[in-house]
């Protein structure tokens, strides 16, 4: 059984940055794909990045340049250093992690960007 738990979310001024962190627990982790999704409110979850085991990255256009993601298998963390962040980027904030036959989501956490 997996469990992720995220953290870091919170209020920011356009042009900040914030960092949020999933941590997982479980399972060796570190083989499966792990990625990050974000819904505003009245819309649909949207996914935003990802990366597999052995470091390739996807990103979805609107946060690249902006957004890195990155793992620490060591730890079964992964993390979304985010920057320039937006209004529009106003959303809940999901960690995710495919098995491939499986999606286990996160609790989400709440990134508002307001000034």
């Amino acid at each position: 059984q997996v469990q992720l738990v995220e953290s870091g979310g919170g209020l920011v001024q356009p042009g900040g940055s914030l960092r949020l962190s999933c941590a997982a627990s479980g399972s060796d982790v570190s083989i499966y794909r792990m990625g990050w999704y974000r819904q505003a409110p009245g819309k649909v979850r949207e996914f935003l990045v990802s990366i597999s085991n052995g470091g390739l990255t996807t990103y979805v256009d609107s946060v690249k340049g902006r957004f890195t993601i990155s793992r620490d298998n060591a730890k079964k963390t992964w993390y979304l250093q985010m920057s320039s962040l937006k209004p529009e980027d106003t959303a809940v904030y999901f960690c995710n992690l495919n098995t491939g036959v499986y999606d286990y989501w996160g609790q989400g956490t709440q990134v508002t960007v307001s000034s």
